[in-house]
């Protein structure tokens, strides 16, 4: 199970950090990744950060701005969004997946239930 935090109403130029905790005790040997969905949009990919956290991937949207970490000891994963822009409004999801790091929907077997991130212009 996964629960997701951290979201908020921001000034466009701020920064957010969310949170996701996970429960179980195989939290190492998922992918763990961040996807969000804004108003009448598809849920997309935001970034990825593989078992041990040794590797990353994110979305060119996000690229050099957003930053995913993880805490295997703590069962955690973060993602810390700095100079955010009103395009960055959506509801962000934490998920965990079995399969290769990468950006596919399909590929996350388990979402968290999502938090609201809201930059105003």
């Amino acid at each position: 199970q996964l629960q997701a935090s951290g979201g908020g109403l921001v000034q466009a130029g701020g920064s957010l950090r969310l949170s996701c905790a996970a429960s179980g005790r195989t939290f190492s040997s998922y992918v763990m990744g961040w996807f969000r969905q804004a108003p009448g949009k598809e849920r997309v990919f935001v970034a990825a950060i593989s078992r041990s956290g040794g590797s990353t991937y994110y979305a060119d949207s996000v690229k050099g701005r957003f930053t995913i970490s993880r805490d295997n000891a703590k069962n955690t994963e973060s993602l810390q969004m700095n100079s955010l822009k009103p395009e960055d409004t959506a509801i962000y999801y934490c998920a965990a997946s079995s399969r290769p790091m990468g950006q596919r929907i399909s590929w996350y077997d388990y979402w968290g239930q999502g938090t609201l991130v809201t930059v105003s212009s």
